[in-house]
């Protein structure tokens, strides 16, 4: 396969901060509807290719050196494989989150995992099936990923009032598979705590006792109790959340760039080139939450 000569342009200062990856999404919708979704951009259609293109080569032209396809549903993008190659032509390394379990789903996955870095497949506990209505279940997201041997398989864990067994079981499952695991509470905003019948301490209470529990049956690492204890902070004292400090850019399925998936700011890629530059060298102003912090984070234990 010809690659597209993609090397960094003169035209732009390099920014104060600099990204080395973006998350790019496929679409503004998605099928699968989980209760407890935190996505920023809810909107139909899928990212066209015009615009996909064109991101690309500013993403490139940033000195971003690889990007994650997220949803919506990557797999439900009906041209996701030129999403796959148009990244690799521009030199990007393409990795996939995605929550497929469908057969048709899987099986257009499995067709792209030699093109892809890493495939992460998303799965919630029985507490969080229960609390979003999902059936993202620990052992169906690891069929998926028996069925995309992507270069790094991972299982990404949203979970919810566990039990000792359900560790064990979740533990077993991993390693017997040989995947990586990464682990999110699940992420509730005011009306989804009292939705549940929590008030802010007991919600943060049950986080703690998951956390603890875990920690009998994960090896977990000082960034992920670091993130825990951040979450805490975060819903504890509101007015002393730090300034958005994500390595990751991210594009919406339109075609703006933001730093975060929730951010109130942002640029579109057909904006000429000195307008996004002159973004991305601005001082932050978009503070972190846990709904953003949940998506920005990626930490690993095993």
């Amino acid at each position: 396969m010809s690659t597209v000569a993609a090397h960094p342009a003169t035209w732009v200062t390099p920014p104060r901060k600099r990204y080395r990856t973006a998350l790019v999404s496929t679409a503004g919708h998605c099928r699968i509807a989980c209760g407890f979704c935190f996505r920023a951009d809810r909107a139909r259609g899928f990212l066209n290719l015009a615009t996909y293109t064109r991101t690309l080569s500013r993403l490139r032209e940033i000195g971003i050196e690889g990007i994650c396809l997220t949803g919506g549903e990557p797999a439900h993008h009906p041209e996701l494989r030129p999403l796959v190659r148009l990244a690799h032509q521009f030199g990007l390394p393409v990795s996939v989150v995605t929550s497929a379990r469908d057969t048709e789903d899987v099986d257009r996955l499995a067709g792209l995992a030699h093109l892809l870095t890493n495939v992460t497949v998303s799965a919630d506990s029985a507490g969080a099936m229960e609390l979003g209505l999902t059936t993202r279940s620990v052992a169906s997201a690891i069929t998926t990923l028996r069925h995309v041997p992507a270069q790094r398989q991972v299982l990404h864990l949203t979970y919810w009032k566990l039990s000792d067994q359900e560790c064990q079981a979740i533990s077993h499952l991993t390693v017997a598979a040989g995947v990586e695991i990464q682990l999110s509470p699940v992420a509730l905003d005011d009306a989804g705590r009292r939705r549940a019948g929590h008030t802010l301490h007991s919600y943060l209470d049950q986080q703690k006792a998951d956390s603890d529990r875990l920690g009998r049956y994960f090896r977990l690492t000082p960034r992920f109790l670091g993130y825990v204890t951040a979450l805490r902070a975060m819903h504890l004292r509101p007015e002393d959340r730090p300034l958005c400090s994500s390595a990751s850019l991210y594009v919406s399925a339109g075609g703006d760039i933001r730093r975060c998936p929730y951010g109130g700011t942002g640029v579109n890629v057909q904006a000429p080139r000195a307008e996004i530059a002159q973004f991305l060298d601005a001082d932050p102003q978009d503070r972190t939450t846990p709904e953003c912090a949940a998506v920005c984070r990626a930490d690993e234990t095993w």
